[in-house]
């Protein structure tokens, strides 16, 4: 009857320290120190290691110490007592993995999100740059175009302008006709003038030269008296 207990004890013993093996290795990465520490805080007190270790050491205890059915049952439902313990911890353990991945997975997911969030915001204050210099580019425009527009204003429109053109010709044409007529007017009285200062020279010579033979004829007549 007892060594049937033992196998059977053997049997789950080994799958429980096989299962529970990699939480006494920090060979499988900082993840399942993580956990075994987790695990021995939020335990009862007792780690899983020492759990296994005093499960074996009962379990040998048991298989070599002579008893009887009696003491040798409580010790075998200690065990398994024992053993359901470290089921559980190992059920935790799985529990608590399997939401650290999940959390991981979460947090990877939203540092992706904030990454993309990151870039679409970089890419929103690019499109918001653009649109501000275009902003700034039409305000320019507007600007340049109401100050053209008010000169243009203060300045009137072609037709007028034409029309003022038309009788700033006319009045030129007739100042150059004015003046014409008064250069013509200028060239006919300075010949005139310069034949009356001929007349005058031809004049005064004559009166000259009638003046000088009455002085001889006064002269001659002085003499002959005499």
């Amino acid at each position: 009857m007892k060594p049937v207990k033992a196998c059977q004890i053997h049997s789950r013993s080994t799958f429980v320290v096989y299962e529970a093996g990699p939480l006494r290795s920090s060979a499988n990465g900082p993840t399942n120190d993580i956990i075994r520490k987790r695990l021995l805080i939020d335990g009862d007190g007792i780690g899983d290691d020492k759990r296994i270790s005093t499960l074996m050491k009962t379990f040998m205890k048991w298989c070599n110490a002579p008893g009887s059915d009696e003491d040798s049952g409580a010790t075998y439902q200690r065990m398994l007592a024992q053993l359901a313990q470290c089921e559980h911890a190992m059920e935790k353990t799985q529990l608590i993995h399997g939401m650290n991945t999940h959390e991981i997975n979460n947090y990877e997911q939203l540092y992706t999100d904030i990454e993309q969030s990151i870039e679409d915001a970089h890419t929103k204050i690019g499109d918001c740059k653009q649109e501000l210099q275009h902003a700034k580019r039409v305000r320019k425009n507007r600007q340049e175009y109401d100050a053209l527009a008010k000169v243009i204003q203060q300045h009137p429109d072609r037709q007028q302008t034409m029309r003022r053109l038309e009788e700033l010709q006319k009045e030129l044409k007739t100042l150059k006709d004015s003046r014409e007529g008064l250069e013509a007017k200028m060239e006919m009285r300075q010949k005139q003038f310069h034949v009356l200062v001929t007349s005058i020279h031809e004049l005064q010579a004559m009166l000259e030269e009638d003046e000088k033979d009455e002085d001889e004829e006064e002269q001659m007549e002085t003499g002959s008296s005499t």
